[in-house]
């Protein structure tokens, strides 16, 4: 029975699964996974009609495809940002220092809800900022960098002080130091968490839906208010947002199995 609770890790790799093995066992999975959604919903008093949103499908693939392209827009953006904190938060300088921390705490201590509707009322209103697909990339984006910079710093401090100093000793410089050393070693340790904030971020943009930006979640709202049918709408709006986040997960591991 021991051998039940072995963990799989670096010192004990398990065999690779075998293709009958793989499939009898998805196909297990598979239908108990069929028959725990079959068993919930067979108790309930609801008439699914699908058809009866079928008609919107235009309307759930334009949502779709700008959810995709906001939450890519907000990554970019939120990489770059979060660069530029990680190095003031490395940095020397006491008030760049000073500065990211306090700017990483009040975005991570505060629900992006309430952020989005601070900015967008009140800083974008103010400078004139009206495009509401503008002001949800810029929102996303440094709600991101503030956890994507901690990413980056932990990924960076996890290269061990040797490694610097070796590379010192041999008189690189400090651009190539990181260039050649620190970050390399340093990206394999950031890439599942950097995905995982990604899936966060794909999800995350739902809540734009309060200031009307007609991204996935606000076309699946006005398609229940057209329709009333709200369990139909909110299943393939779950389903939009799994096949949105789960090529991530999947590439994810194919690039730390490269890197490993």
């Amino acid at each position: 029975m021991n051998h039940l609770f072995i963990v799989r890790n670096k010192f004990n790799e398990h065999k690779k699964i075998s293709p009958k093995v793989f499939a009898v066992n998805a196909f297990l999975l598979a239908f108990l996974l069929f028959l725990l959604f079959y068993l919930s919903f067979l108790s309930a008093s609801y008439n699914f009609d699908f058809m009866a949103i079928y008609e919107y499908k235009d309307k759930m693939i334009q949502g779709f495809f700008t959810s995709f392209f906001i939450s890519v827009l907000s990554l970019i953006a939120g990489v770059i940002f979060a660069l530029i904190l990680c190095y003031m938060s490395l940095c020397k300088i006491v008030l760049l220092n000073m500065f990211a921390r306090v700017f990483i705490e009040l975005i991570r201590g505060t629900p992006l809800l309430v952020q989005i509707l601070l900015i967008y009322y009140i800083f974008a209103d103010n400078l004139g900022l009206n495009n509401r697909y503008v002001c949800g990339v810029l929102i996303l984006a440094l709600f991101a960098s503030a956890y994507i910079c901690e990413i980056f710093r932990a990924g960076i401090l996890s290269v061990e002080n040797m490694q610097y100093q070796s590379a010192k000793a041999l008189g690189l410089s400090e651009f190539e130091i990181y260039k050649s050393v620190i970050f390399p070693q340093a990206l394999k340790n950031i890439l599942a968490p950097l995905s995982g904030q990604l899936s966060n971020l794909i999800k995350d943009s739902s809540l734009l839906s309060v200031i009307a930006v007609s991204e996935l979640t606000q076309n699946a709202q006005e398609i229940n208010a057209f329709t009333f049918s709200t369990l139909e709408i909110y299943i393939p709006l779950a389903l939009c947002y799994l096949v949105l986040t789960l090529p991530i997960s999947m590439l994810s591991r194919r690039l730390e199995k490269s890197f490993s």
